[in-house]
C-alpha cells in the first residue's frame, strides 16, 4: 500500500492552507514489452532521433502498452483493484504480440504524439483491455480515456506538427514477436524521474491465464 503524505503549505494572506495528497495515486494497467523487444526498437530509433529535435522522445525503459489509465486511485481501493486485475488476467490466455508500424495522435496533419503500432492475433488483447477496465471500475478506480487503441508512445510534441515524413520513416519497423504472459499495475510519480519525467513503479504483476496472481 502507498503511505499517505502531506503536500507543502500554500500561502493565502496570513493563513496557510495544507494541501493533502494523502492516499491517492496515479496509475495505469499495462503490458510491458520484454527486453529483447525494447532493445530492438531502441536500436531502430537511435540513429533517427537526431533528425527530430522538435520531438520529445520517450525513454525505452518506460515503454508500455496502456490497457487502462487510472488518474486518481484511492488507497482504500488498491487491494480490491489488485485482486480484480489478477482475476481478469487469469481469465485470458497468453497471446503473441509484435511492435510494428507507426501512427500519430490525433492524426498526421497535426500530430502531438507519435507511436509504434501493436499487432496481435485474435481478440485476446482487446478482451484483456476490456477486462482490466471493468476490474478497475468495479474496484472504484474508474479509468479515463476513450476507445482502446493499442500503441507504444515514442515521442510527443509541444505543438502540433505535420508528421507524414515520420510515419514513413517509422512505418517500416517490425520488431521481434513476443508472448504477452503478464499484466502489470504501474504507479506513475509525476516529475520524479530524470529531466522531470515521470518515474514508474510496478506495483503488481498478474499472470495471464493462471490463477496464481502475485504482487510485485
Amino acid at each position: 500500500m502507498v503511505t499517505g503524505r502531506s503536500g507543502r503549505g500554500i500561502g493565502c494572506g496570513r493563513a496557510r492552507l495544507r494541501v493533502a495528497t494523502v492516499g491517492r495515486v496515479r496509475m495505469f494497467v499495462a503490458l510491458l514489452p520484454p527486453p529483447e523487444a525494447v532493445e530492438d526498437l531502441a536500436e531502430f530509433l537511435a540513429p533517427r532521433q537526431e533528425a527530430g529535435p522538435d520531438l520529445r522522445w520517450t525513454v525505452p525503459e518506460q515503454w508500455h502498452v496502456t490497457l487502462a489509465f487510472l488518474s486518481d486511485v484511492a488507497d482504500r481501493h488498491l487491494d480490491d483493484l489488485e485482486e480484480r486485475l489478477a482475476r481478469a488476467a487469469a481469465r485470458r490466455t497468453p497471446f503473441p504480440v509484435t511492435l510494428a508500424g507507426a501512427g500519430a495522435f490525433p492524426g498526421p496533419a497535426r500530430a502531438k504524439v507519435l507511436f509504434a503500432g501493436v499487432r496481435t492475433e485474435g481478440v485476446e488483447l482487446e478482451r484483456l483491455a476490456t477486462g482490466s477496465r471493468a476490474a478497475a471500475t468495479r474496484a472504484g478506480a474508474t479509468p479515463e480515456g476513450g476507445r482502446f487503441h493499442a500503441h507504444v508512445t515514442l515521442a510527443r510534441t509541444r505543438h502540433p506538427v505535420e508528421a507524414t515524413r515520420w510515419l514513413r520513416v517509422l512505418g517500416g519497423y517490425r520488431g521481434p514477436a513476443w508472448t504477452a504472459e503478464e499484466l502489470s499495475l504501474v504507479e506513475s510519480h509525476l516529475g520524479e524521474g530524470p529531466r522531470r519525467r515521470p518515474r514508474y513503479e510496478v506495483r503488481g504483476t498478474y499472470p495471464v491465464g493462471r490463477q496464481d496472481g502475485r504482487r510485485a
